[in-house]
């Protein structure tokens, strides 16, 4: 299956479905061992593929578990530049959907996730309250899961430097 995005000269661009999930006061989040920060659960929609199935299958993909979609929570426009990962000299832009899932009631996760580039992914759950203090992407959820929400947020992040 092909991701929807795409490279051209030094842009690159993806459609992403990602989740938040949260137990007991803490959001999960992903890492490997090349990038220096923890990134959201998710990836990219393939062609063919609805959002809500492909965050299905990425929550699954990297935590073993089946979580349920609550409802969908965020459009992100996300641009930025990668200048030390594997999007090394390109400049990114990302649209993804976030949506919420429901809690199990258990953090207890069968991860055995490996990365598009080989890497072992690591499952990490992170206090709500500490997320400031910690490299962590989207820098979005911090302030989103703070606060009550009615229907569906678009947000809109540059960090291009």
């Amino acid at each position: 299956m092909y991701d929807c995005g795409f490279t051209k000269e030094n842009n690159w661009f993806r459609y992403r479905a990602a989740a938040i999930i949260v137990e007991d006061g803490c959001a999960l989040f992903a890492s490997n061992q090349k990038d220096d920060y923890y990134y959201s659960i998710g990836g990219g929609v393939h062609m063919g593929e609805t959002a809500e199935d492909a965050v299905l299958r990425e929550v699954y993909e990297e935590t073993g578990v089946h979580y349920e979609i609550d409802y969908l929570a965020v459009i992100h426009e996300n641009f930025f530049n990668d200048n030390t990962g594997t999007l090394k000299g390109l400049e990114c832009h990302e649209l993804s959907l976030y949506y919420m899932m429901k809690p199990r009631g258990t953090k207890q996760l069968n991860s055995n996730s490996i990365t598009a580039y080989g890497d072992q992914e690591l499952m990490h759950w992170v206090p709500i309250e500490k997320l400031d203090q910690v490299k962590a992407f989207p820098t979005f959820l911090k302030d989103y899961l703070s606060r009550e929400h009615t229907g569906i947020e678009h947000i809109v992040t540059d960090d291009r430097i």
